[in-house]
């Protein structure tokens, strides 16, 4: 959370910076965010694997962390983008903390406890039909399976809580998308702790933090998660 709060203050004033021009699609303020969760993180004793930065640190656990997930949205002022982390011991996810920045909501989780939202206990919507499922895409499907509605909403990991609450019943990759484990490890333990079922498209491992695209796909239902693992790419 201390970090959580450094990010938020840093970015200040660098919204509309544009590109850094140090790394393709990196802004400005995703090097001040960076640079301020790394020191609160370093500070603690943890190892972090920052999509930013790669590898820093030593410690027994180890925080995957997006400083700022979505930042062409929080560059350009669109109010959901998010710092997410998630904690790992041995390989195993044991914690996972996302905050939307631009509204200061908080989801959290620990292994074994359940997930909240601002401190108080969510579940997914349990959805199984999918002419009445909102579901939402990184990146833009070619196909229409019959869902009710559809969003692209631009923060992987706060997309991935929106399922875990029940505000979304389906959070999927279109057209070979791919999102990188900063992107929704956060997201993956607090959508499980909430009673949602997770895959990945192409059978792979989903907890790592090797800087490799995965496919994941977060479902309300396991009726749900099956029915686009059938459909395949979208």
């Amino acid at each position: 959370r201390e970090a959580a709060d450094a990010i938020r203050a840093a970015i200040v004033g660098h919204e509309r910076r544009g590109y850094s021009g140090v790394r393709e699609t990196q802004y400005h303020l995703d090097i001040a965010a960076d640079e301020a969760g790394l020191a609160v993180l370093h500070a603690a004793g943890f190892c972090v694997v920052s999509e930013e930065s790669g590898v820093t640190g030593s410690g027994d656990l180890t925080v995957v962390i997006d400083p700022i997930d979505g930042s062409t949205n929080c560059d350009r002022g669109v109010p959901f983008y998010a710092s997410s982390f998630a904690v790992l011991k041995n390989n195993e996810l044991v914690s996972a903390l996302v905050v939307n920045q631009a509204t200061g909501t908080h989801f959290e989780a620990v292994r074994g406890g359940g997930s909240t939202r601002d401190g108080k206990k969510i579940a997914a919507s349990s959805q199984t039909e999918l002419g009445e499922a909102l579901v939402a895409f990184s990146g833009w499907p070619k196909q229409h399976l019959g869902w009710s509605q559809i969003r692209a909403l631009g923060a992987a990991s706060l997309e991935c809580c929106l399922v875990a609450d029940g505000s979304l019943d389906v959070y999927a990759v279109a057209q070979r998308s791919t999102l990188h484990p900063w992107d929704y490890l956060g997201g993956l333990l607090i959508a499980r702790e909430a009673g949602a079922v997770v895959a990945e498209y192409d059978g792979n491992e989903l907890i790592t933090t090797a800087r490799d695209g995965r496919r994941p796909l977060f479902a309300s239902s396991q009726t749900l998660l099956e029915i686009f693992l059938k459909a395949g790419t979208l």
